[in-house]
């Protein structure tokens, strides 16, 4: 598990080991390490500078870091971890620290796993304020489990086959006289692919009854964009 670690997190060495015939319970946490902002202000601090191609959307960024292993105490609860403290070159942004609880993990590593939240973060963000995803309220857990997985699949769906529509140059841009608009939209591909679905299945070649009512192309059409274009 990677995730942010306080810059005044109670970190500890080891436990000693257990000598046999010492009287007492055992120790659960070694001699306390200095504090992170500790670090932070001791010159004698060995930092590693590294490059980081992809910072939180900001491109390429140069960093220095500090890393280390300790026991993480928090009351009723002591985990062994590797810390990362990390320092921006450029003076942009404030310290920060992260901890893994994998001590073998390289500090690059870790920063590169936790960088990859934010397209997770992002992503849920983007579908909640437009597509109106939201938290799930069904009665069974594997249902709440699974809807927001479907939609997300679904979405990707539409866009792949709103892709090939492009493609085939069969989407554009959906304007009006009072509201005009040069990039698509996700309601643009929406409308496209239900109207693609829709048209498939109405103008099929050869159906199973006999006694078809045809219906004229440019009304089947109207009919189509006033159903698909809407939501």
């Amino acid at each position: 598990m990677v995730t942010r670690l306080r810059l005044d997190a109670r970190l500890f060495d080891p436990p000693p080991p257990h000598r046999p015939g010492t009287r007492g319970r055992r120790r659960v946490t070694g001699q306390r390490q200095p504090t992170l902002v500790q670090r932070l202000a001791n010159p004698a601090s060995r930092w590693r500078r590294v490059v980081v191609s992809q910072w939180y959307g900001d491109g390429r960024r140069e960093l220095d870091i500090l890393t280390g292993t300790a026991v993480w105490d928090h009351p009723g609860r002591r985990v062994p971890v590797r810390w990362v403290l990390v320092r921006d070159v450029g003076g942009d942004h404030d310290p920060q620290a992260f901890l893994c609880t994998d001590q073998g993990a390289d500090a690059l590593d870790i920063l590169r796993w936790f960088i990859r939240r934010w397209a997770v973060k992002v992503t849920f963000e983007e579908v909640r304020r437009h597509l109106g995803v939201e938290t799930q309220r069904q009665w069974s857990d594997n249902a709440i489990a699974r809807t927001t997985p479907a939609l997300l699949a679904l979405f990707s769906l539409v866009i792949l086959w709103a892709h090939d529509l492009v493609g085939r140059g069969h989407l554009g841009p959906r304007c009006a006289a009072w509201y005009p608009k040069r990039h698509l939209t996700f309601s643009d591909a929406l409308g496209a692919v239900r109207r693609q679905l829709w048209a498939d299945e109405l103008f099929q070649a050869s159906g199973q009854c006999r006694d078809m009512v045809k219906i004229p192309a440019p009304l089947a059409n109207r009919l189509l964009d006033a159903a698909c274009f809407p939501a």
